[in-house]
């Protein structure tokens, strides 16, 4: 066979031949040849053809560029007012068209005065770089192969208070610390007292670390007492708190005096004195006597309180903390652990590094000489920010929202909790993004904007005055599903005096869990009790309701339900009669059957016509009036239509085909008609009539068969005598006489004559004599002698032809190796081979090899000498 030739009709210049190159690879096997493209691109897209000397054929092939993945998705952002923002993603090829969408919307490059894009090979950016409130939203990055979703939320500028100042009572050189927190690290501030702002000196410094601000006051005087307020700038926001100077009051007494402890406090009952836990707790106390008087600083143990430090060791044994509730005294040392007690003639300073909860309760001062003893009680209260809630509770999924709920904390922190913060992230992120700026006073909230078919995770903190707690435990991972639509133009097919058949289609909103199905009920009408109408969920859009009370109206409804539960129904408008309806039988002919239908002889025939009627019509078939009969016509029948199918038409098949459908004593009636068709047989008679001069009159009467079709025409050919070579003198010629002109005077001529219809021309196939190829075998390639080395493997070849193909025998001195392993013998394409395994000595000699067919035999020889190496 020819090798084809493989063209590219468009990609690489129309027609250009495919020469064989690393990407083109060309396999030919047998009659099969084939085209290999490897590394294929887009520059492949074209239309190839494989042309066979005047043969072609063609296909196309399209070419797709792959799809383009999401490798890192976006991430959810909350930004202030006129914050930047930038969106990050990374796809899977460099240089890839990616589309940027805000709620749906592509973001197009003429948006730049508000929106910056920019590639730096797989990542692509998003940036705003002022936002607005307008911004927020859902902002999407689109690819061939998917699409990335993140959430922006923009909020008013507001400050949050972790940590508020508070009021001080601070004695006289001693230092004096307000400190606040807020929920912005880069927020500056002003210092005020009594309105006005404070000037940093050598005593009064001011700083900001961070979220933290303090205004520390050295050596305090009485000058210092005043209200303090801390203004951050850019805020409608003012923390205040007042510095109240103790003085002591020192009396001149003689000598001898007893002792006493000064404190500027009404009715010897001081304040509550609050410490934030983690801060310096520092009681000055002022004290006078002489001499100067022993100090006995003292803790009232209660139940579950334990002392922050061991008893002294002169202490009584039941001093230490008690699982009961008693009310004890704790003797607390100068240096033990956290605790110092500094006493000098004129005061006594206690102090605790670091308070904590412990920390907490009464404390009793003492003061003793010989004159006599003086005792006050302080109270010091240590509060700290709550302790984390516990996991919140996730219920009422919705599409896009949800109801968090939560429990408060075990402990307050000493300070009312005045509200709580909701955080939430994706659970593939590790990035929490804040739902809320104003404290939630409730402990539950709704949370919504969330991204349908995304997991989330939730956690809450609690505030109070002093600040936030801990975050809270995830809570467990859900995801936003909402149930789907209602189904659409749902309908009644059928109906019997059992069943009703209904059908529907698919909601328009499936959302993202999918569908698992559908549920479908029925009730009587005036009823309220709806009935199942199957066993769990079809997934079909279409149901036989079976098994229904006869002449009953019911109603039918319908659900789709997917992971988040059902969703709304759909009912039918009006109650449905279970009652077979009596439809009058009627046949619906489609147009081409309503005149001939015409086949080609050996073509196929399938006649489909609908038909209508209830309960189901009988079909009967006939032919001229007579019922259809014979193997090759066959008639298939449906509840909605009938067939007439006949595989391969035959002129027999040709005639009047009646179909009648009838219900009862009423019926209705199509007749078809059919035609089948073939050539026509050559024209008859054929004659000349008359010559002369250059002129023949040739006549012939119309074909015996004309295909039973008319015929269109004839077709006119003369040959000479000495060339036989046909020429056509006239086509498509309508009568049944001619004259041929301009013929040679003394040549001898033929005439023949072929008749047309719609089928084709008058062929007769030329008769050809069958050829002999048998041929005796002979060697076109004689084995020849060889000389070879023991133990290493050698064949022997030569080459034969012969038809039929010749039986091969190989023989060494005379006998005959065909039962001998260590000899292989092939055959392939008249090429013949002897493969001798590992020869000896022994293996030498003459070796021949006959071929044997029906036409005779042939067979040559060699000699093969096996030589041992010295």
């Amino acid at each position: 066979m020819e090798h084809p030739g493989w063209k590219g009709v468009c990609g690489p210049p129309p027609g250009t031949p495919l020469w064989p190159l690393r990407r083109y690879i060309f396999e030919s096997v047998g009659t099969k040849r084939t085209l290999t493209i490897s590394q294929c691109s887009l520059a492949d897209d074209a239309a190839y053809q494989c042309v066979v000397g005047g043969e072609k054929c063609s296909t196309e092939l399209f070419v797709k560029e792959p799809p383009v993945l999401i490798t890192r998705a976006l991430e959810d952002q909350l930004v202030m007012v006129g914050q930047r923002v930038e969106f990050e993603c990374e796809v899977s090829e460099e240089g890839a068209q990616v589309k940027w969408l805000k709620d749906g919307v592509e973001l197009t490059r003429e948006e730049t005065f508000k929106y910056r894009f920019k590639k730096d090979g797989r990542r692509h950016h998003l940036i705003i770089n002022e936002a607005t409130l307008e911004d927020a939203g859902h902002y999407a990055l689109r690819t061939s192969g998917g699409q990335a979703l993140a959430e922006l939320i923009v909020q008013e500028k507001k400050l949050e208070v972790y940590q508020s100042i508070a009021d001080l009572a601070v004695g006289a050189k001693d230092q004096a610390v307000f400190k606040c927190e807020v929920s912005d690290e880069n927020v500056r501030g002003v210092w005020l007292k009594n309105g006005k702002e404070l000037v940093p000196d050598s005593r009064i410094k001011v700083s900001h670390i961070g979220r933290v601000h303090k205004l520390t006051i050295d050596d305090v005087t009485p000058e210092d007492e005043a209200d303090y307020s801390f203004v951050p700038e850019g805020f409608a926001c003012n923390l205040s708190a007042k510095l109240h100077f103790m003085e002591v009051k020192i009396d001149f007494v003689p000598r001898q005096e007893p002792p006493k402890i000064h404190l500027d406090c009404p009715g010897r009952t001081p304040d509550t004195i609050v410490v934030v836990a983690g801060n310096k707790l520092r009681l000055d106390v002022p004290i006078s006597g002489d001499p100067a008087p022993t100090v006995i600083w003292q803790k009232t143990i209660t139940q579950g309180k334990k002392a922050p430090a061991q008893p002294a060791p002169d202490a009584p044994e039941d001093a230490g903390a008690s699982d009961e509730w008693v009310f004890d005294k704790k003797l607390l040392c100068e240096t033990e652990g956290r605790v110092h007690v500094e006493t000098t003639k004129d005061r006594s300073i206690f102090t605790v590094e670091g308070a904590e909860k412990e920390d907490e309760g009464v404390y009793t001062v003492t003061v003793k000489n010989p004159v006599g003893e003086d005792q006050v009680n302080l109270t010091v209260k240590v509060i700290d920010v709550p302790d984390a809630p516990a996991a919140p509770k996730i219920s009422n999924v919705g599409e896009d929202s949800c109801t968090v709920q939560w429990e408060p904390p075990v402990y307050d922190g000493g300070q009312p909790v005045l509200g709580y913060i909701l955080e939430r992230k994706k659970k593939k992120s590790y990035r929490w993004m804040r739902l809320n700026f104003d404290l939630l006073r409730e402990l539950s909230h709704e949370a919504r904007r969330m991204i349908e078919g995304v997991a989330y995770e939730m956690r809450v903190y609690a505030v109070n005055a002093v600040g936030m707690s801990r975050p809270s435990p995830a809570s467990q991972p859900f995801m936003p599903i909402g149930p789907p639509g209602e189904p659409t133009h749902l309908a009644v097919e059928d109906v019997s005096d059992t069943t009703v058949s209904l059908k529907w289609r698919p909601p328009e909103r499936v959302g993202a869990g999918g569908l698992d199905g559908y549920s479908v009920e029925y009730c009587q009408e005036g009823c309220s009790e709806w009935v199942a109408a199957l066993q769990g969920l079809t997934e079909r859009t279409a149901m036989l309701v079976k098994d229904l009370p006869t002449r009953a109206r019911l109603l039918f409804r319908v659900r789709a339900h997917n992971v988040a539960g059902p969703g709304a129904p759909v009912t039918t408008k009006e109650p449905v009669t279970v009652q077979e309806i009596l439809q009058r039988p009627r046949l619906q002919l489609p147009r081409h059957l309503r005149q001939t239908i015409q086949k080609k002889v050996g073509e196929p025939v399938n006649l489909l016509i609908p038909f209508q009627g209830k309960p189901r019509p009988q079909v009967t078939w006939t032919k001229e009036g007579q019922p259809l009969a014979g193997e090759e016509v066959s008639i298939r029948n449906s509840p909605t239509d009938t067939i007439l199918f006949i595989r391969a038409a035959h002129r027999m098949h040709s005639g009047t085909y009646q179909v009648t459908v009838r219900i009862e004593n009423m019926e209705d009636k199509a007749t078809l008609v059919l035609q089948i068709v073939d050539k026509p047989s050559p024209p008859q008679d054929i004659r000349v009539t008359e010559a002369w001069g250059f002129n023949v009159a040739l006549e012939w009467k119309p074909p015996q068969d004309d295909g039973n079709t008319e015929i269109w025409g004839y077709t006119v050919q003369k040959a000479d005598k000495k060339t036989m070579e046909w020429f056509t003198v006239l086509e498509h010629y309508r009568r049944t006489h001619c004259v041929v002109s301009e013929l040679i005077i003394g040549n001898g001529y033929y005439f023949r004559v072929f008749s047309h219809n719609m089928v084709g021309i008058t062929y007769e196939p030329p008769k050809y004599k069958a050829l002999d190829f048998s041929e005796a075998p002979s060697f076109t390639h004689p084995l020849a002698n060889r000389s070879v080395i023991a133990g290493y493997n050698t064949v022997l070849c030569c080459a034969v032809r012969g038809s039929p193909k010749p039986k091969i025998s190989w023989f060494k001195n005379g006998l005959d190796l065909g039962e001998d392993a260590r000899f292989r013998m092939f055959s392939k394409q008249g090429v013949l081979t002897l493969e001798i395994r590992k020869p000896c000595p022994f293996d030498g000699g003459v070796y021949v090899c006959r071929a044997t067919n029906l036409q005779g035999e042939a067979q040559c020889e060699c000699r093969l000498e096996v030589r041992v190496p010295q």
